[in-house]
């Protein structure tokens, strides 16, 4: 039973780092670089949830206004920054958005300041399946997740803008001959990668603390769960995300809480130098 308690919260944590790495492989399968900002838009999100949180009580709005912000401050991001340097290399959009990764990092710190701040949620009673522990709270950032997940699969794959932004990461130039306007569909990509983030940020500060350096703690485990489910394939970086944080949660007992987090070291290692590509994808782009 203890393992198979190890195995619930390993999906729980799994989901957080799920959709942390969606938001990676979206932008890299469009857009064509590695954004190293993500983290610390997850850290907005939790800000912006916290507040609302405090404000109203529900965890349900508190995973909206995660969405909103962080979705906002990844397109002001792209108009601002990344779409001047369109042209340029990957290394030079790399490091913007490592610069960008630590503006919004000085800038959470200085608005909330660095101290730990926690969500406030009510002690329930956990629900118990076969031994099997399982608190409310973790359902309802379950159902989050999911809801999130459900809608943007959702306009991946059943609306015009998912399949222009499918279109877009296959071939851009053949998708401009046919029509697709690529500005729309950037601005659909960081509404869409930030907004994701934003609500695994939610999740991250439910489940552990929000601060400035929250986020970027989280960057390692996302960029091993994009890289092992195939970067620019969404499925396959959900699916590695929630692999990745089993594997974390259950190594516990042998590793400890403080030498999991380099397990995603491990694994993204072992994956580059067996199956670059990844398992569930491959690199050209989402599918």
């Amino acid at each position: 039973m203890f393992f198979a308690q190890l195995l619930v919260n390993g999906l729980v944590q799994g989901l957080v780092i799920g959709l942390a790495a969606l938001s990676i492989t979206l932008v890299f399968g469009i857009a064509r670089f590695p954004n190293a900002a993500t983290g610390d838009v997850m850290t907005l999100g939790g800000y912006s949830a916290l507040a609302a949180y405090k404000a109203t009580g529900s965890m349900a709005l508190g995973g909206v206004a995660a969405f909103g912000a962080a979705a906002v401050a990844s397109l002001l991001a792209y108009l601002a920054i990344f779409r001047q340097l369109a042209d340029r290399s990957v290394v030079a959009l790399l490091v913007a958005s490592i610069g960008l990764a630590f503006l919004i990092r000085a800038g959470l710190g200085v608005a909330f300041g660095h101290g730990q701040q926690v969500f406030m949620a009510p002690l329930s009673r956990p629900y118990v399946w076969g031994g099997v522990r399982v608190t409310p709270l973790d359902l309802q950032l379950a159902v989050v997740a999911a809801i999130a997940l459900g809608a943007v699969f959702g306009l991946l794959y059943f609306t015009s803008i998912g399949r222009q932004m499918r279109a877009v990461a296959d071939n851009r130039d053949l998708a401009r001959i046919s029509g697709v306007r690529p500005g729309r569909v950037m601005v659909a990509l960081w509404l869409l990668a930030g907004g994701v983030a934003g609500v695994g940020g939610m999740m991250l500060g439910v489940k552990t603390i929000v601060s400035p350096e929250s986020g970027w703690e989280m960057l390692l485990p996302a960029f091993t769960a994009a890289i092992v489910g195939g970067i620019g394939s969404p499925g396959g970086a959900v699916l590695a995300g929630l692999l990745l944080g089993v594997v974390q949660e259950a190594s516990t007992p042998i590793v400890g809480f403080t030498y999991k987090i380099a397990l995603a070291f491990v694994i993204m290692l072992a994956v580059l130098l067996v199956r670059p590509r990844g398992l569930f994808g491959r690199v050209e782009g989402a599918r």
